[in-house]
């Protein structure tokens, strides 16, 4: 089956559509069908069963794997196989169902269908937070019982995790008519998944068919990735810059793609380019361009300035790029040692140490993020913020048709694919309501009767999800347009370390009811998107992510309570034998963000007692920042490339840095650019039938050789040693350049 052309008119309930009134957004058009059967079966046993199994392995294999460096696990290729093997050997006779008069029921209604594809994908991965392989409060959960070393029951540890997980799905329901029945609300990512349901489903005459270009695809990834994954893991940052200057400081520090500024490294690899800022094959071009407006910004003038020119904040005594906590004299900042035993801040071994620095990359990515988080909320208010006023007066009142007109596309009209939903029962707004408050209510119950395990009181938590739901409407719109989500990580830990310092518990529930409430509803409204071009039943959409959110929430908190209670020294680096598995990398990360942002807070960092006071003025300068476009917007209204600039995008472009580095935005925006600019320019037509299938087959072929290299040689710790594995030869980019500064293993002037 063909995408319709773009040329050709739809009909909907008898009525002709103009091109214009099936999508105002090209991609969408190119990709999504136009056309829908209704008459499908899309709750069926086959559903109930592949869904309920595959959410419960991959929340188990996924916590699993969070201790270890594995990565997530994904099925959704797997999935079809063993549908349409189910719908092959299953018994297609109907029985009665007792109890429901002359109703039957089939285990096998039919063909396996794309339907029931989509809704078992989304009961699999409702237990991933939003690109993480668990539900997000687990970190909070390990941190306490594993750093902290404090008590935390099973039951309150549940509870926190079902509630935030919950707690965004509150949010989305209440907001989701303005992101997802708006047609130039298109969700990119979205838009991909849905040509790669329709490879594995609709039949191409095609030589070269859509699911071949995808099994050929996903089999020389899967084939390739053994290659950067294992044997030959230099390939993944070729820096040949440091090979040319083997003993440079600032050449290394030039030409490094892990810790410098990679100019001239390439990778091979393709989950380097993947990993952090997702496939840029499904990126949109304008967002693209913003984001290299923003990267080069930063990396290429204002670094060099800051660091070889002015020495900011005394940037030459430390690396150039790096994640890490250093003392004044370049040293790593022992964190541990200024943790007393009730978890408190041991001020004499804190005035030992001195401040705390960072790196000037590290530094500016921070101040950018500030900036970031301004900018979103006066970008959508004055570029969005009629039509969301509008759109609130008008569902106040009840008027469906007003409400209609404010919320349709660019020029107040519905799309096809909107229509074509009405046909299906809306969710009523008292689900998410109780919902919601149930959530609240049973959050309100753990701050207030468990408040000694969490720290938080439940005041806190009313703040948290005050700044959750301010800040979910006006992301999810930036992502729902740009596929790029500014995250209140940062945010939601600096305020909650200027009100509450010292209490490091306190700071991460904080930051998980804040932060994960916004990132579960934008998650929730994108897995409503998929359903809205794939027109799967709103209420089946629900309950599908409501039942697996629980089901997979209490499968990670019981692999945790098990490997917690079971392996000696868990995330202990220190205390384990060598090449032990269990070094919890994303704990460890989470823990160290709860020592700055809670223990020492930010007062002694980005306060009147810190170095770094200056960033904040980065809030002042995001604010004002979409204002500036807004005013060049309005005085050349005829520049239809004014509104295009994404002043949130544009400043939070190096947000992902680290653990993103310089090389992977350098291959991502140069593929970026040549598919979806060059190809889908002047090769339209394979954009359209491959573009999408060749970023899932990407994808899938390196999950799959992951998996397969985690269970043959990562478990049982086979590594090769040579020069090759090496991941890259630039040891002298993590120096400092400054004149008597002595680091173990890097040259002193």
């Amino acid at each position: 089956m063909e995408t319709p052309q773009v040329s050709q008119l739809s009909q909907i309930d008898g009525e002709s559509m103009t091109d214009e009134e099936l999508s105002p957004i090209e991609q969408v058009r190119l990709t999504v069908t136009n056309t829908d059967d209704p008459t499908l079966p899309v709750l069926t046993f086959r559903v109930w069963f592949l869904g309920l199994l595959s959410c419960a392995v991959l929340s188990g294999l996924n916590a699993y794997n969070s201790y270890r460096a594995g990565g997530i696990v994904s099925i959704q290729a797997a999935t079809v196989l063993i549908g349409r093997f189910l719908a092959a050997v299953l018994p297609t006779r109907e029985v009665r169902v007792p109890g429901f008069g002359s109703k039957t029921f089939s285990l096998n209604p039919g063909p396996f269908n794309v339907k029931e594809h989509v809704l078992i994908s989304v009961f699999a991965n409702s237990g991933c937070s939003f690109g993480w392989g668990t539900a997000y409060a687990m970190y909070v959960v390990n941190i306490a019982k594993v750093f902290y070393r404090r008590d935390m029951s099973f039951l309150a540890a549940w509870i926190l995790i079902m509630t935030t997980q919950m707690l965004g799905y509150g949010w989305a329901g209440l907001l989701r008519k303005y992101v997802i029945e708006p047609a130039h609300m298109w969700w990119p990512t979205t838009v991909a998944q849905v040509a790669v349901f329709r490879a594995f489903h609709e039949k191409d005459d095609c030589r070269m068919s859509r699911s071949k270009f995808f099994l050929i695809a996903a089999i020389c990834s899967f084939s390739w990735y053994v290659v950067p994954g294992y044997l030959f893991q230099t390939l993944t940052y070729i820096s040949w810059v440091c090979w040319a200057f083997p003993n440079s400081v600032t050449a290394q520090q030039i030409g490094s793609g892990m810790r410098g500024l990679g100019l001239g490294a390439i990778t091979l690899d393709w989950s380097t380019i993947s990993l952090f800022l997702s496939s840029p094959l499904i990126q949109p071009f304008f967002a693209i361009v913003n984001i290299f407006i923003g990267y080069v910004s930063v990396t290429y003038i204002v670094i060099p300035i800051a660091y070889w020119g002015l020495d900011l904040y005394s940037a030459k005594r430390f690396p150039i790029i790096s994640p890490g906590i250093f003392t004044s004299q370049g040293q790593t900042y022992d964190l541990g040692a200024i943790v007393e035993d009730n978890f408190e801040l041991d001020l004499s071994q804190y005035g030992k140490q001195g401040k705390i620095y960072l790196s000037m990359y590290f530094a500016l990515c921070y101040g950018f993020g500030f900036a970031a988080i301004a900018s979103t909320l006066t970008h959508v208010g004055f570029f969005y913020g009629r039509q969301i006023t509008d759109s609130a007066s008008s569902f106040i009142k009840m008027n469906r048709e007003i409400y209609q007109k404010c919320i349709g596309s660019y020029k107040g009209k519905e799309d096809i694919h909107t229509r074509m939903m009405r046909r299906y029962k809306e969710i009523p707004n008292w689900w998410f309501h109780v919902m919601l408050g149930v959530t609240v209510a049973v959050s309100l119950v753990l701050f207030i009767f468990l408040n000694d395990q969490v720290q938080m009181p439940f005041w806190g938590f009313l703040f948290a999800c005050a700044l959750g739901f301010i800040f979910t409407l006006p992301i999810s719109m930036i992502t729902a347009m740009t596929n790029q989500t500014p995250g209140l990580n940062v945010v939601t830990e600096y305020i909650m370390g200027l009100i509450l310092p010292g209490k490091p518990i306190a700071n991460v529930c904080f930051k998980a009811y804040g932060f994960m409430s916004m990132a579960q509803a934008v998650s929730f409204l994108n897995d409503f998107k998929l359903g809205h071009y794939m027109k799967i039943p709103p209420r089946l959409m629900f309950l599908v992510q409501f039942l697996g959110t629980i089901l997979a929430g209490t499968i990670n908190l019981g692999v945790a309570w098990w490997l917690l209670g079971s392996i000696k020294n868990i995330c202990h680096e220190d205390l384990q034998p060598p090449n032990s598995p269990w070094t919890c990398p994303d704990d460890r990360v989470f823990f160290d963000a709860s020592v700055i942002w809670g223990l020492v807070g930010p007062k002694r960092i980005f306060g009147k007692l810190g170095n770094y006071s200056a960033m904040n003025w980065f809030f002042l300068g995001g604010a004002v920042g979409p204002f500036i476009i807004w005013l060049f917007h309005k005085a050349f209204p005829e520049q239809s490339w004014i509104p295009l600039i994404n002043i949130p995008v544009l400043l939070g472009a190096t947000t992902a840095m680290p653990p993103a580095t310089t090389l992977t935005y350098n291959a991502w925006l140069l593929i970026g650019t040549i598919f979806n600019f060059f190809v889908f320019r002047y090769r339209k037509r394979w954009w359209q039938r491959y573009n999408y299938i060749l970023s899932a087959a990407l994808d899938a072929g390196v999950a799959f050789m992951g998996v397969l290299l985690y269970f043959t040689v990562g478990l049982k710790n086979i590594n090769l040693d040579w020069w090759g594995t090496q991941a890259e030869h630039c040891a002298l980019a993590t120096c400092p350049t400054a004149k008597g500064i002595v680091v173990d293993g890097c040259p002193v002037k």
